[in-house]
């Protein structure tokens, strides 16, 4: 009967463990859809307003880079200081890296066919979907992409700021395609290090919220850059 008892309680305590983690994922994706849902609305709101367009692009790059200089201040905060943020914190600072990332988004409601747009979406969205689930349902380690990966994204963004002077097509295309691989293929990762993290996590309710919303701007991060590199090989310019 003790032995019954015992197994019972681990039973339970093993099904409170897998709740957690369910609920800390979810957490995730509905604060990953949110960012998604900040940046595509603020980005078509710029994009149909003249004077912010003008005043953000039309005196040189000084706006787009000061915004990205903050955007990536707001990252390394975030994977630094998750730890000791509350939740609201978090959650702001992530959201208002979605808005700032809608502003500079902006211009490619100005470059692509609104129907180019939209079905690219939905490429991104399914192929997202697709690897994220995989990744959280897998049961093969991906810990081994890490290097590969790793040096996927070293390469891409040197590559892509040396093409800023050399303006070479050839470049462009092959740094786009390696970068669908490689946001593919992190997807996956990211989504199983995300898991891992929930199950790692103590029952610090308060702690599990700050670290979904870092876990969700993870995500949010594969599926921005995902789409954009499909958005240049299918999009229909204007």
């Amino acid at each position: 009967m003790s032995e019954f008892n015992f197994n019972n309680t681990e039973t339970v305590q093993e099904a409170r463990v897998h709740e957690i983690a369910h609920s800390f994922m979810s957490q995730v994706y509905v604060w990953m859809s949110f960012g998604l849902a900040v940046t595509g609305g603020l980005s078509w709101y710029v994009a149909n307003s003249t004077g912010l367009i003008n005043a953000l692009f039309g005196n040189g790059m000084a706006p787009f880079w000061i915004i990205v200089i903050i955007q990536l201040g707001i990252v390394l905060f975030l994977s630094s200081r998750v730890a000791g943020l509350s939740p609201t914190v978090a959650s702001g600072l992530f959201v208002l890296y979605a808005a700032l990332n809608g502003v500079i988004m902006a211009p490619i409601f100005l470059l692509y066919m609104s129907e180019s747009i939209a079905s690219t979406f939905f490429v991104t969205a399914g192929t997202f979907g697709a690897m994220s689930l995989y990744g959280y349902t897998t049961k093969r380690d991906l810990s081994s992409l890490r290097g590969f990966l790793l040096m996927g994204l070293i390469g891409i963004i040197i590559a892509t700021i040396a093409n800023i002077w050399l303006r070479n097509q050839t470049v462009m295309w092959v740094v786009t395609y390696i970068a669908v691989i490689v946001f593919v293929l992190l997807t996956a990762y990211d989504t199983q290090k995300i898991k891992q993290m929930a199950y790692e996590l103590d029952q610090n309710e308060e702690l599990r919220s700050s670290v979904a919303v870092l876990g969700a701007l993870r995500l949010y991060l594969d599926f921005v850059n995902l789409f954009i590199h499909l958005l240049r090989i299918f999009g229909r310019s204007k």
